[in-house]
């Protein structure tokens, strides 16, 4: 992994160093939020419609950050979106109030809508050739943030709340301060049409609508790790604990596997194919899952026991092959996106590919859940995890057949 970091370019270098930064500074504050919030006496309703906000925020603002970057810059959007970040992390530290904390948690959201497209398409541009590798560099640093900021987060808690946000307020400005003085910046492209006509081009491409359809799987899937894969981890043990372990799987594989992973099937297959078998393998993860939940018991609070190491093993084994399948999407998603897209706009088609997954992952959680409440115990637990199995199977055979009739090549170029 070292070794194809250092072939990186020095900005693409500062972006996957970035992304590492970024990903501390979240989720050193995000995962406590609701506790903090608890703590200070509001009910369980408000703290989700925080939380909620946080996410409309971030998602649905998307679109606006990456039309953004494609007219004024990646660069501009990724030291505002960090600066932003600062001010709201900074809020976090001062105010202890319902309107200041609704306005820090949707300053994080928007944050993320300003740097996340534009991040992701400024790395686009850098990469060439190399996206796969390079975004494959790019998610084994956030996994390490993603990591690293729990275990930090949870040390300066027994501190304080505030002390977890001020360190991310810090965190945020070294980043700001750095992409400052030496993020340079990319000459932005003529656009020859308005911020509506450029989202009229997205829409009336079919070929990228298709393939944001069988990418949202990829986001279904994913956000079980926040839902499906805990719920489950702790309702068979018993052990609260269980969901963190779920979460240090995850993270372990991806850091250890992520680049070795997309080299491989960079040797033995296209990009297309590469992403099709991901999703099915991120589906298929759910298999040992589901067939061992109707037959383990919901599991009485308590600590660890020989019992509850056994019953935990089955969602622990999905999650490696869960996992896998994440590495395996994840770059050849972002590499292929600009190809079914548009190079120019680049910026404008990621966020239209966050929005349409964001739109998915709100129809599936709900249903997943729904489904959760509706089989909480016995035979008919196998339901949700093989409706989890059914999209990366439908994710995939959507990507396969765009790559088996020709739909995933890059557009022949004009001659004139």
């Amino acid at each position: 992994m070292l070794r194809a970091f250092g072939e990186l370019t020095v900005p693409s270098r500062l972006l996957v160093v970035n992304q590492f930064g970024i990903n501390l500074g979240f989720y050193l504050v995000l995962p406590f939020l609701a506790t903090y919030m608890g703590s200070l006496g509001f009910a369980a309703a408000t703290i989700g419609l925080v939380l909620a906000l946080r996410n409309l925020s971030q998602q649905g603002m998307f679109l606006v950050g990456g039309s953004a970057a494609d007219r004024i810059g990646c660069r501009p959007m990724i030291i505002l979106g960090c600066a932003l970040r600062i001010l709201a992390f900074g809020l976090f530290v001062v105010v202890d109030d319902l309107p200041g904390l609704v306005v820090a948690a949707v300053l994080t959201g928007l944050a993320g809508a300003f740097f996340n497209p534009a991040v992701r398409a400024y790395l686009m541009h850098e990469a060439g050739d190399r996206r796969a590798e390079v975004f494959s560099v790019f998610n084994v640093f956030g996994h390490v943030g993603a990591l690293a900021g729990p275990l930090l987060g949870a040390a300066l808690l027994a501190v304080d709340f505030r002390l977890v946000a001020g360190v991310a307020c810090a965190v945020f400005t070294v980043l700001t301060v750095a992409q400052l003085f030496v993020l340079p910046a990319r000459p932005v492209e003529p656009q020859d049409r308005g911020v509506i006509g450029s989202w009229g081009e997205v829409v009336s491409n079919r070929r990228f609508l298709l393939f944001a359809l069988g990418g949202a799987g990829y986001f279904a899937l994913f956000n079980q790790l926040y839902l499906v894969l805990p719920v489950e981890a702790e309702r068979v043990s018993g052990v609260t604990g269980a969901v963190s372990a779920v979460f240090v799987v995850s993270t372990l594989v991806g850091i250890a596997g992520q680049v070795r992973i997309t080299a491989w099937c960079r040797a033995r297959w296209s990009e297309g194919r590469s992403m099709a078998v991901g999703l099915l393998l991120m589906g298929t993860g759910f298999v040992p899952i589901g067939v061992a939940a109707p037959f383990v018991p919901t599991a009485a609070a308590g600590e660890w026991t020989a019992a509850g190491l056994l019953a935990v093993a089955p969602v622990l084994a999905g999650t490696v092959v869960f996992t896998v399948g994440m590495a395996m999407t994840s770059p050849f998603s972002l590499s292929l996106l600009p190809r079914v897209g548009s190079e120019q706009l680049a910026g404008t088609y990621y966020g239209w590919y966050y929005l349409v997954s964001a739109v998915v992952v709100a129809i599936t959680n709900t249903a997943v859940g729904e489904l959760l409440d509706r089989f909480p115990d016995g035979s008919g637990r196998w339901v949700p995890f093989a409706v989890l199995l059914a999209i990366g199977a439908a994710g995939g055979a959507v990507i396969a057949g765009m790559a088996r009739t020709g739909r995933l090549e890059p557009r022949p170029v004009p001659t004139t």
